[in-house]
Parts: structure tokens; C-alpha cells; sequence
């Protein structure tokens, strides 16, 4: 079973939703105030997964009448789970709307929960060695919530078993991130790391062939044939992986792009790779 850490203190239950969380000590991340704190999920699907998550602490729940409909499933799969749920409070979307970022798509949903327990790689790499295809997804140095959610949403849907990122330049599991992963934020983990560098060393000592993506690679990843447990590394847009990562890969891969436009939004590119190397496995 994954040893999981025990979450980062939450803001008390008591405090009201989008009120500032007072918190001494805690540490801000990129993001800011446009991608919400860490506490209020927001739209179907997020809320859906986090309130069937039994590792989720939900504390509570602001939902309009047609969103609280939407979420009919879920209330039923929890209750039938014997999950601990608060009673939803049924408000108007304009109290939602006051609680999230400007132009955040909630669908009528608003959900106050704790975070996830965080997860070392160390246990993921425990069990990926007992998988010969096992995939990670490592970043450097990817900011954009929305990108590291869409590699989320990926991630899941292609069965990568991890999304690996260092405890700075990275963004925390917001609202607006949970929602870009549409509920893969509960089911792939989002593990923080403290150095990359190091991480890689180990990744390539616990049996995983690091592939960073970049236009310079030599081959595509068609023609690596890669078939063993595999750590796919992506940096940021523009800058792309920083040199330090690019000497920890084993090897450096490229997308088979051309024409005006020879390169990927790096949430596209992410998919595309996963694609190729589930297709490969």
C-alpha cells in the first residue's frame, strides 16, 4: 500500500469559503490569486472525484439547485460508501461566483476540502517495479496550473502512474488546476520533489529510462521502442528542459512535428507522448 505523509495543515473548518486562510508559516507557490487557494474545488467533475475520494476530507459543500442535481451520482456513490460527507448547502451562483477567481467555470459547485496526503516518489517507484511497463511524468519547471492540470487529465487517461514536480517554480493543487485535470487529480498523484536533478539519478537507479522531450532529440520516441518502465521528463514552454535535467536523461527524445509550426503547447505535447509510449507498451 502507498505510505502516504500527512496533508499540509488545512484552513479550520469553521472559516468561511474565499475568506484569506490567516495561516503563519504556510508556503505560497506560483499562481497566485487567479488560480485559487488550495481549500475550494470547483465544477462537476473535480467535485465529483474529490467527494468519492475516501482520502478527501470535505468540509463543505455550496451548491446551486442545478448543480447539487448534477451531482446526484456522486452524493449517492459516497453515501453508498459509507463516506463521512457534509449536508451541501444549497446558495445562489452569485455566492459562488464571489468565492472563485474572475471567470471561473463552476458549474454550480463549490467544494471546501482539505488537501491531498502527499505521496513521496520514493513509494512510487516502489510500486512501478512491480509493473515492467510503468510510466512517470516528470516536470521542470512548469508553472501554468492549467498546463500541469491538462498533464493530470493525461496522465490518467493513458495510465501513467505519477506526475512528478519540484517543491518550487511548480504550482500547488488549487482549484483551477483540479479543474483543468477534470477529477485525475484524485486518482494520479502530484508528487513534490526538493531537487529534480537528484530525482532523475534515482529514477535511472530504480530501473526507469529518463527521456527528456525536446525539439533536439536525435529520434522520435516511435523509433525508441521503449517497452520497460519509463520517467518522461517535459519542461516549460520557451525555455524548454534547463541543461542540469537534460544530463540526467538517458536520453533525449522529439515529437515527429514540422510545417510553421513545429512545436506543442507542453500539456499537448505531454498527451501526445503518453499516447505513443501506452501505444509502444
Amino acid at each position: 500500500m502507498t505510505r502516504r505523509k500527512p496533508p499540509r495543515p488545512a484552513h479550520p473548518a469553521s472559516q468561511t469559503p474565499g475568506q484569506p486562510p490567516g495561516q503563519p508559516g504556510r508556503r505560497h507557490k506560483p499562481g497566485g490569486a487567479q488560480s485559487g487557494r488550495p481549500g475550494l474545488l470547483f465544477g462537476l467533475h473535480p467535485v465529483a472525484a474529490a467527494w468519492t475520494n475516501p482520502d478527501r476530507r470535505c468540509t463543505r459543500l455550496l451548491a446551486t439547485e442545478a448543480g447539487l442535481a448534477s451531482l446526484a451520482g456522486a452524493l449517492d456513490q459516497a453515501r453508498a460508501a459509507g463516506l463521512e460527507r457534509p449536508k451541501p448547502t444549497v446558495t445562489e451562483r452569485t455566492e459562488l461566483d464571489r468565492l472563485l477567481p474572475p471567470g471561473a467555470v463552476h458549474q454550480g459547485l463549490v467544494l471546501d476540502a482539505a488537501p491531498l496526503p502527499e505521496i513521496d516518489l520514493e513509494d512510487i517507484v516502489r510500486q512501478g517495479s512491480m509493473r515492467e511497463g510503468d510510466v512517470i511524468v516528470v516536470l521542470d519547471q512548469v508553472t501554468d496550473p492549467h498546463n500541469v492540470g491538462a498533464i493530470l487529465r493525461s496522465a490518467a487517461a493513458f495510465g501513467a502512474s505519477a506526475v512528478v514536480l519540484p517543491d518550487r517554480n511548480a504550482p500547488e493543487l488549487t482549484g483551477t488546476l483540479a479543474k483543468s485535470a477534470s477529477g485525475a487529480a484524485e486518482v494520479v498523484p502530484l508528487v513534490r520533489i526538493v531537487n529534480l536533478a537528484r530525482s532523475l539519478t534515482e529514477l535511472r537507479e530504480a530501473g526507469y529510462w529518463c527521456v527528456g522531450l525536446d525539439e533536439s532529440g536525435a529520434r522520435t520516441l516511435a523509433r525508441m521502442e521503449l517497452k520497460g518502465r519509463v520517467a518522461l521528463v517535459l519542461g516549460a514552454e520557451g525555455s524548454g528542459l534547463r541543461r542540469l535535467t537534460m544530463e540526467r536523461c538517458d536520453e533525449i527524445a522529439r515529437l515527429p512535428t514540422g510545417g510553421p509550426i513545429g512545436s506543442l503547447n507542453v500539456s499537448n505535447a505531454a498527451a501526445v507522448a503518453l499516447y505513443e509510449l501506452a501505444r509502444l507498451r
